[in-house]
């Protein structure tokens, strides 16, 4: 009787984890189906970057690179070319200041010669 009442409690227990410790096939199709679409999205993306030209990217930014070359060439260029004209504007405008300098000491001169008559 006691081995009969042991045998049947081990049976319960294994019966017992075997009903409520295994996962129904719904639980686990809902666990996995997000995953499952991850790895769709995910192997789409490779599939796509794999079927990409393997230079096409490459050559792409060189000709980026020549054009922004060239560009800023072009662009210091004519910076050389304004600061030319800016430094003759100066000396032009120092020389006419100098004129205008010059004119109001003659004026001055005059006005003094005037005066003392």
């Amino acid at each position: 009787m006691r081995r009969s009442l042991s045998l049947l409690t081990l049976l319960s227990v294994f019966l017992t984890l075997f009903v409520v410790g295994c996962a129904s096939k719904d639980y686990v199709r809902q666990q996995i189906e997000p995953l499952n679409d991850r790895i769709s999205k995910l192997e789409a993306r490779v599939s796509a970057l794999e079927a990409r030209p393997a230079g096409g990217s490459a050559d792409e930014a060189m000709k980026q690179a020549r054009e922004a070359k060239a560009l800023a060439e072009e662009a210091m260029k004519l910076t050389k070319e304004c600061c030319g004209k800016a430094e003759d504007a100066a000396q032009r405008a120092e020389a006419a200041a100098k004129r205008a300098e010059a004119a109001a000491e003659k004026a001055k001169k005059a006005f003094e010669l005037q005066q003392k008559k």
